[in-house]
């Protein structure tokens, strides 16, 4: 349920903006979403019209892009996808990998009238 306090965050990053560059609606949302951020897109599009009702978000589109997640084996050096069930590198089988990308989460675009 962490959704709906995320959903209220992009709000507040909304209302600011907002406030700042002296718009009255959004008509589209545009999030960056890494793979491995933890949160579910289909609980974040259910909570954001609660979160977004009386703002100038309310109606907005929320459009969600799921960035795919990168790592780097400590070993060989191969940057890229790994596979999830096994968590090793693809190249030399190291489990000895880092995660670059894939944990990030944030708004990267307003549409605004």
């Amino acid at each position: 349920m962490h959704e709906l306090a995320i959903a209220q965050g992009i709000i507040r990053i909304v209302d600011e903006q907002a406030r700042e560059k002296g718009f009255q609606r959004v008509q589209e949302i545009r999030l960056k979403m890494g793979e491995f951020s933890g949160l579910v897109p289909a609980c974040l599009r259910e909570f954001f019209p609660v979160a977004a009702a009386g703002t100038a978000a309310e109606g907005a589109a929320l459009v969600i892009e799921t960035l795919p997640a990168r790592f780097r084996c400590l070993d060989c050096g191969y940057e890229g996808p790994v596979d999830r069930s096994g968590a090793c590198c693809p190249d030399c089988r190291s489990p000895a990998i880092r995660m670059l990308s894939g944990r990030e989460f944030y708004v990267d675009s307003l549409k605004v009238e």
